[in-house]
């Protein structure tokens, strides 16, 4: 494949902004009705969503190693929206379409080549929806408690109704009636526990509707549904580095699930946890973190807010707190938050020496339907 073609073809596409995927979808439902039913009811949150994935996509298809593993995740992922193997042509048809409207330089070559790699792209994450069919598509979880933290902050727990494994520090996807076939990414905030107890942190966003639901509209005895865990901020089972821990705002959960972890199931280390708010106010876990330290002597928590002189708490971005308090040389690194925070402190700690391959990150912004390639997002 002519992958250098291939995304400047794409990149074509991308460029025409929302006129791209809006002829996408209406290039599919037009051809292939019975998959409307497949997709909200407002495509209002959905569109611009393809081709950022699709994005992702290009940006990999010439690195299959690392390709495939997240096209297994997703295509298990994809079977709780009722996606089948006989939808997989009709959604490589519609792209294929719209690639070519975009582009008038477009050649048979092209389409060889996006043929070659889409049907690579469906033969993967079809065998791995496949594979996954005696698990279910997804688990339904009940509300047991719903806290309003600050005035868009909840946090909720909520226990599956059967079985559902997940690691600490991976992502699911949750859907409330509510917000039908609206699907966004949380971070559970623990690890699995015995009675199977998850608690997710959510913050309202402006325009965000699943978000809003679920700060103030969804409450005790709500029943939500979960989708197949993902993601990749998980210890690493055969290391006892001590742990360096970098939040800024809801990134917090899951490196408190990191926390959790090590307290239920150890090795022993030292775990130092950096959290960043814009103010001291919206520190909206303080005094779950504060009988965290009282109980184990191996944590410690430091907050920075980059906002507010008054406070009696560190002053300034979390990444240059955490420098001011290294060096860290030694430690395995976590680093999870609005992406201009994590680009910040995963320089600074570059720059001070710490290997990459000790460094884990995840960005947590806006609009989270669903996991980038290089980590995760939230609504």
């Amino acid at each position: 494949m002519d992958v250098a073609a291939m995304r400047a073809n794409f990149a074509k596409a991308a460029a025409a902004g929302d006129e791209a995927p809006l002829y996408f979808y209406s290039h599919l439902f037009l051809s292939h009705p019975e998959t409307r039913a497949l997709f909200p009811v407002s495509m209002a949150h959905q569109r611009d969503r393809l081709f950022s994935a699709l994005g992702d996509v290009v940006a990999r298809v010439d690195d299959v190693d690392a390709l495939v593993p997240i096209l297994q995740q997703l295509g298990r992922d994809h079977r709780k929206f009722g996606t089948v193997a006989a939808h997989y042509p009709a959604v490589g048809a519609s792209l294929l379409a719209t690639l070519e409207h975009f582009d008038d330089a477009w050649t048979p070559e092209l389409a060889k080549d996006w043929t070659e790699a889409y049907t690579l792209v469906a033969e993967v994450m079809i065998a791995a929806a496949d594979a996954a069919a005696e698990q279910p598509a997804w688990w339904e979880a009940d509300v047991v408690a719903h806290e309003r933290r600050t005035l868009d902050v909840a946090v909720l727990w909520v226990r599956p109704r059967a079985r559902f494994d997940h690691l600490a520090g991976q992502s699911v996807s949750l859907e409330t009636d509510l917000r039908p076939r609206l699907w966004r990414y949380y971070s559970p905030a623990n690890a699995p526990r015995p009675d199977g107890l998850i608690e997710l942190h959510v913050k309202a966003r402006d325009g965000g509707p699943v978000s809003s639901a679920l700060v103030r509209r969804v409450g005790v005895g709500d029943v939500l549904r979960l989708g197949p865990p993902v993601g990749h901020l998980a210890l690493d089972s055969d290391s006892d580095r001590d742990l360096l821990l970098v939040a800024g705002g809801m990134g917090l959960a899951p490196l408190k699930a990191l926390i959790d972890q090590v307290a239920r199931h150890g090795p022993a280390r030292r775990v130092d946890l950096f959290a960043g708010f814009v103010t001291e106010h919206q520190i909206y876990d303080r005094v779950e973190l504060e009988r965290l330290t009282a109980e184990h002597p191996w944590l410690t928590v430091t907050y920075a807010v980059s906002d507010e002189k008054t406070s009696s708490l560190e002053q300034g971005d979390v990444g240059d707190v955490v420098i001011r308090h290294g060096p860290w040389l030694s430690r395995e690194v976590f680093v999870a938050g609005p992406a201009v925070m994590v680009d910040d402190t995963v320089s600074r700690l570059l720059q001070q020496g710490i290997p990459r391959t000790r460094i884990r990150s995840e960005v947590f912004a806006p609009s989270r339907m669903g996991p980038s390639l290089d980590g995760e997002v939230t609504e």
